[in-house]
């Protein structure tokens, strides 16, 4: 296996990682680097955060169809209303349901629920009327 260079754009890159304390896109990244250093590119984000990923260093889930990245190997829980696509982030705080279903040990999970948010499960529903 070839041995990447450390060099000052990746150094940066990674300072910038270590700020972040929560999810994170590319796009966030890249956004945030670019008001400093106009010169680090979207590809180059994208290549370091496979290669941290790669290296078990970042974790990435999947929310609303993109890669998010975190830090620390963190659960990933939605709940999605299948009437407005709005997205809810929710935290679970015990699988013990899961012991004897799963063959091992969960380091983490990305659960998405779907149904029909308290909004719009409230709002009246549209009855036809008959003459």
């Amino acid at each position: 296996m070839a041995k990447t260079r450390n060099t000052k754009q990746k150094e940066f890159i990674q300072k910038e990682i270590n700020k972040t304390q929560k999810f994170f896109t590319a796009e966030d990244l890249f956004e945030k680097i670019k008001k400093k250093d106009n010169k680090i590119g979207l590809a180059t984000i994208y290549r370091f955060l496979k290669n941290l990923r790669n290296k078990k260093n970042i974790f990435s889930y999947m929310c609303n169809g993109k890669h998010i990245y975190s830090k620390e190997q963190k659960s990933h829980c939605h709940f999605i209303c299948e009437k407005t696509g709005k997205i809810i982030h929710f935290d679970v705080d015990s699988l013990d349901f899961l012991k004897d279903k799963i063959p091992g040990e969960i380091s983490s999970f990305q659960i998405e629920v779907k149904g029909e948010c308290k909004t719009c499960n409230q709002e009246p529903k549209n009855l036809l009327k008959r003459d």
